[in-house]
């Protein structure tokens, strides 16, 4: 359909529209290029390309336009020929003329892009993509794994998302007005373990910034963990929240890339996070919850006072907190 309308428009129109698309798409195609590090060559490429092929319209448009001044110019002057038994002078036929062709290219563009940029409103497309994202749980209408039962009141991965996906949490780790780009939780169960480990988990991810709250309902106590595994870590120490023992750890999460189906490549050090660990209550007997933070893009964590009252907020949130 685009291809037949082209080919019908008259030349100081449709060239003008062809220019016009060629440097929109190709400037954009180099912006994403700089800014998009996956198929960055492939877009800076084609938008090379485009601009080229714009480039040469240009000089075509400007070559007929010069030719065309040039013939009007070499013209003679119309000669007024009377007809036959009259002496009326037959009108002159009237060309289009360029500046009028050029105005409804551009008034054409300018209808198109304003359909495009209104339709995802009108069809509240929009709205819904700047909506901040809600609590999802992967297991949804799937019975809990055994460790559930075998741990009366074990929170879910629903129960920690609804916990962790606060309004306030943006501002809290300090990046206010982002919305959460991705929110769910997951009741899982420790493989390690035949799944008689409830370790359910939640994740909210932000433009700056990606948070984790899990739980692990096993017999590993912060005081174990202080003197055993938190000094295999970085930048650890200990400390109290709410009362009960706690621990903070840095580490870098392990990064996997896929390389094709059913394949990836070799694990690689990824970003690094901050995580404290907090025992499920005062008395410590086992058991913990797990806070993380981490950011692809290589932000300053947050500190530890901030990261601290957060987990505060959170905690007596939970259903049957201690």
């Amino acid at each position: 359909m685009l291809g037949l309308i082209l080919r019908v428009l008259p030349f100081w129109v449709r060239e003008p529209l062809l220019i016009l698309f060629g440097s929109l798409f190709g400037a954009g195609m180099l912006f994403n290029a700089v800014t998009e590090p996956e198929n960055r060559w492939i877009m800076a490429g084609l938008g090379a390309a485009l601009l080229l092929v714009t480039a040469y319209r240009i000089r075509t448009v400007v070559h007929a336009w010069r030719a065309r001044k040039e013939a009007a110019a070499a013209a003679p002057a119309p000669q007024a020929q009377p007809r036959p038994g009259a002496g009326a002078v037959a009108p002159r036929q009237k060309e289009p003329n360029a500046w009028a062709q050029a105005f409804l290219a551009l008034a054409l563009v300018g209808a198109l892009v304003g359909a495009v940029w209104l339709a995802p409103r009108v069809t509240g497309e929009a709205a819904a993509a700047k909506a901040p994202a809600t609590c999802s749980d992967h297991a949804a209408g799937e019975k809990l794994p055994k460790a559930y039962a075998l741990t009366p009141g074990a929170v879910t991965g629903a129960d920690l998302c609804k916990a962790l996906n606060r309004s306030d949490l943006a501002a809290l780790l300090g990046t206010p007005g982002e919305k959460p780009l991705v929110a769910y939780g997951n009741s899982s169960a420790s493989a390690l373990t035949a799944g008689k480990v409830a370790t359910p988990e939640a994740r909210v991810q932000f433009d700056t910034y990606t948070v984790e709250f899990s739980a692990m309902y096993n017999d590993m106590t912060i005081d174990l963990y202080t003197r055993v595994l938190a000094p295999q870590t970085l930048e650890h120490r200990a400390d109290k929240v709410l009362g009960r023992p706690a621990v903070f750890t840095s580490d870098h999460l392990m990064q996997f890339r896929f390389a094709g189906v059913g394949a990836t490549s070799p694990a690689t050090e990824g970003p690094l996070a901050r995580t404290l660990t907090v025992a499920l209550d005062r008395k410590d007997p086992g058991g913990t919850f797990d806070f993380t933070v981490w950011s692809e893009s290589g932000a300053v964590l947050p500190e530890d006072d901030v990261i601290l009252g957060i987990v505060e907020k959170i905690l007596p949130t939970l259903p049957g907190s201690r």
